[in-house]
């Protein structure tokens, strides 16, 4: 007799509740180690060091769209090889993606490593900023696989079963990395090498309580010694595509609005544009911690067949993420200066330049929700071109020339207006899209 899994039979709004509610606070909490970073740097080193490190956090980016690339790709695979029985093929899914990507990653980070300075300049650095990039980004990649590992063991936990302990690692890592920048920052004064110290230290720590996982009789995450299938790999890269272009994009936007700001309105404008961004990172990984609940759910009812189940769970998706957007939304243009506050005394005219642009820029969260969890659901079920398209719609084909267009037509203050206005139109042509062709929501 087959057992059944409680997944296929449990009511779906408490079953992604169960899925939410730690994904959210995992991802949320691992974004406010980025925001963490900024406001120790911002009030014990400086603005020029918050400047210089968020010209750092690109490449920190990089790393960690890699670890969502072979990890969202292998643990959509996963849970569809669980859903249907085959768990040998599960083993070998875990094994083939935690190996892949530490070739990968441990690849890069040497050659990251090797040309730092050259990298640091095309990444928006100056003489003035780089001598803080570097300072930050050495500790970061020499620890940068610790990142990775702590990442994608988080995602195939989650989708073994244990959101809980998912988050735990999180938590973890969270906590620590606050109380060691204040250590390092206020009382050690080891200035930017100290902020990236906490975060290398407490990400150790948080992975390690992650491996806890292995000990569960429950767990299906098995190293196995016969693993590699060039098939798999192209499917776990193909897979999980969508995902790197999320993380990589954002790599490529604050590159962008580096340039974009600098050349419109100075120094100043990278500043205050560095100050929305550190909150902009915050409120991007609770959308992508809805895709995160999802993803096992919906990959595990694809596998299984459960068309109606499955269907039911988008639509609790896309009321969850519009409901967050808005509320989000309001908040943010209710409350600007208070956010902007976070970040210490800053000069009047940048913390204004922040309060105004921030206003503008929130209308986007209205429609992000919508447009990541449609593309984390077609990436769930294996329909990935529809997913690639969502997500190069909103992160290349329409914000490059949003950005070029915007602030020519209509002043420097339009460059704020490039988010929302990539993100209403790509939900708008989703939308279009849908209503078109109903069926390419799900068929099998």
């Amino acid at each position: 007799m087959t057992t059944i899994n409680p997944i296929e039979t449990r009511p779906l709004r408490p079953l992604f509740l169960s899925y939410l509610f730690p994904a959210m606070i995992g991802m949320l909490l691992m974004s406010v180690n980025i925001l963490v970073d900024g406001i120790f740097v911002s009030h014990g080193v400086g603005p020029t060091a918050l400047a210089g490190v968020n010209i750092a956090v690109p490449i920190f980016s990089i790393l960690l769209s890699i670890s969502l690339w072979i990890g969202m790709g292998g643990a959509t695979l996963y849970s569809i090889s669980l859903g249907e029985g085959n768990k040998k093929r599960a083993h070998q899914l875990f094994t083939l993606s935690f190996t892949t990507m530490l070739a990968v990653v441990l690849t890069l980070v040497l050659l990251l490593l090797l040309n730092l300075k050259e990298i640091a300049y095309i990444f928006g650095a100056s003489d003035v900023t780089y001598p803080y990039v570097q300072e930050y980004l050495h500790v970061i990649l020499l620890f940068g696989v610790f990142y990775t590992i702590e990442n994608l063991l988080s995602i195939f936990i989650r989708n073994d079963g244990n959101p809980k302990l998912a988050m735990m690692g999180l938590i973890t890592t969270s906590i620590l990395n606050i109380l060691l920048n204040y250590v390092f920052i206020f009382v050690l004064h080891y200035g930017v090498k100290g902020c990236a110290l906490a975060t290398a230290i407490s990400t150790i720590i948080g992975m390690s309580v992650l491996c806890l996982h292995f000990f569960r009789k429950q767990s299906e995450l098995k190293f196995v010694s016969t693993f590699f299938n060039v098939s798999d790999l192209k499917k776990i890269f193909a897979i999980g595509l969508p995902s790197f272009i999320v993380e990589a994009s954002m790599a490529l936007i604050v590159i962008l609005y580096n340039v974009s700001f600098l050349h419109y309105l100075g120094a100043n404008g990278v500043t205050a544009y560095a100050m929305v961004n550190y909150i902009h990172t915050v409120l991007l990984t609770v959308f992508l911690g809805i895709g995160m609940a999802l993803q096992p759910l919906v990959s595990y009812h694809h596998g299984a067949r459960l068309k109606k189940r499955l269907l039911e769970l988008l639509k609790i998706g896309l009321a969850t993420a519009l409901i967050l957007g808005l509320s989000i939304a309001i908040i943010a243009m209710l409350f600007p200066s208070q956010l902007m506050e976070l970040f210490g005394d800053s000069k009047i005219e940048i913390r204004t330049m922040a309060t105004q642009g921030f206003v503008h820029f929130a209308i986007g969260y209205v429609f992000l929700g919508m447009n990541m969890v449609l593309a984390e659901f077609f990436q769930s079920i294996e329909k990935i071109r529809l997913a690639t398209t969502i997500m190069l719609l909103r992160s290349i084909i329409l914000f490059i020339p949003a950005l070029l267009l915007l602030p020519k037509l209509w002043g420097a203050q339009a460059i704020w207006w490039t988010f929302p206005v990539a993100e209403g139109i790509t939900a708008l042509l989703i939308l279009i899209f849908i209503k078109r062709k109903p069926r390419a929501v799900y068929s099998n």
